[in-house]
């Protein structure tokens, strides 16, 4: 099959490749567009329109907001219309009877903020402002009991301990919620949180499912808190982490066993190049491959290698490999972020154009997820959705509902 064209690329990944046509708006105009772009900015990651909801973000709930003003205002629709590439202003779907502010006081009123009569107030500016959810789930986790049988806890924390010391386990940034299930460990300001029990789930007025937890810390104190609050406080907490269970097999394990056979490690990368495509996905952009020999050694050479962009490199993370084919694993890695696949073209030190293929727009804590899918054996089952940003099994992929 011919190579692709960047252009070709980019439209495959969902990417706007058409030219922005210069126009004389108002600023009226440009106002209203930057704020349509940032609500389409929302429904690229996660996949779905803004919803209205107190459980929501503070943020989620704003663009609901504004989209249900845009889509009110029908003289905006002219202007709308051909940037709607979702059909947000078209569709009729997520649409709500929610009545929508006529001024900014009535949708600071809808959002549950004061009012106010400084001008230099900035309705975007919401950095010291916190829902009610986030309050109460702060409050949730800040509330805690003694934990009268913490006696039987104790060994088990010393156990995790110990697998970590040893390597049997590893910290992992906090992912997704449904990461959250009896059993699972996780390390929450500075704290190790074990989730003991889950009670029955149930659907919250603003439609996410929820339960109540029973989580017991290493310091010998509890907490009965919702599953959803546990989720906020993980994700607020920068360096907060989840445990993983004990490696599964030798594929990945650190300690090696008489017989064990080193293949190698699965690195992943974050390039520091100037490159504006680089550029503007720093932070979602890695390089995903396998080598035999020193990572460092690997990447010596970066700023000579088209196949680096030309440019440094950091590590961000790296998998060790045990009794395995690197030259089949490598390829199932790319077969499974095929979809977020960036192909850049840029020249070698020659000169020469060269397109780099091991480039992937995808989040650390999915790289991690499939690294657990390639151990349990299950990876075979999933491939990466770029539009959920997650892992989805195959029927769910092709799933038209």
């Amino acid at each position: 099959m011919a190579d692709l064209s960047d252009e070709d690329l980019l439209a495959a990944l969902g990417v706007d490749v058409e030219p922005i046509r210069q126009s004389a708006r108002s600023p009226q105009e440009e106002r209203v567009i930057a704020g349509f772009e940032d609500i389409q900015k929302f429904v690229d990651q996660f996949g779905r329109p803004p919803h209205h909801g107190e459980g929501r973000d503070i943020f989620e709930r704003l663009y609901a907001v504004r989209l249900d003003r845009l889509r009110s205002l029908t003289e905006l629709h002219g202007i709308l219309t051909p940037l709607d590439r979702q059909g947000l202003i078209a569709s009729a779907l997520n649409r709500t009877s929610y009545a929508v502010p006529e001024t900014d006081e009535e949708l600071l009123s809808a959002l549950g903020l004061p009012a106010h009569t400084d001008d230099k107030y900035d309705l975007t500016d919401l950095r010291h402002v916190r829902s009610s959810a986030e309050k109460r789930a702060a409050e949730e986790i800040a509330q805690r009991d003694k934990c009268e049988d913490f006696h039987k806890f104790k060994g088990l924390f010393e156990q995790v301990q110990k697998e970590l010391d040893s390597g049997l386990r590893a910290t992992r940034p906090f992912g997704i919620k449904a990461e959250i299930q009896p059993g699972r460990f996780f390390i929450l300001s500075g704290q190790k949180a074990y989730v003991a029990n889950m009670g029955e789930v149930f659907r919250q007025d603003y439609g996410d499912n929820d339960a109540r937890l029973r989580v017991i810390f290493d310091n010998g104190t509890e907490s009965n808190l919702l599953m959803r609050s546990l989720q906020r406080a993980l994700t607020k907490d920068t360096s907060s982490r989840r445990i993983t269970d004990p490696s599964a097999g030798p594929l990945f394990a650190s300690n090696e066993e008489d017989g064990d056979e080193e293949s190698g490690t699965i690195y992943v990368l974050r390039s520091l190049s100037d490159h504006p495509k680089v550029v503007e996905n720093r932070d979602l952009l890695h390089k995903i491959g396998v080598t035999g020999g020193s990572v460092e050694r690997r990447i010596g050479r970066a700023k000579l290698d088209p196949t680096f962009l030309m440019a440094d490199v950091e590590i961000v993370t790296s998998y060790k490999l045990l009794n395995i084919n690197r030259t089949k694993l490598e390829n199932l890695l790319h077969r499974v972020f095929g979809p977020a696949r960036l192909d850049v073209e840029i020249a070698d030190r020659f000169g020469h154009p060269v397109t780099a293929r091991e480039w992937f727009l995808v989040p650390l804590f999915v790289i991690d997820d499939v690294v657990e899918r390639i151990k349990d054996g299950t990876i075979a089952k999933f491939v990466y959705d770029p539009m959920q940003a997650m892992l989805v099994t195959r029927i769910q992929k092709c799933d038209p509902t």
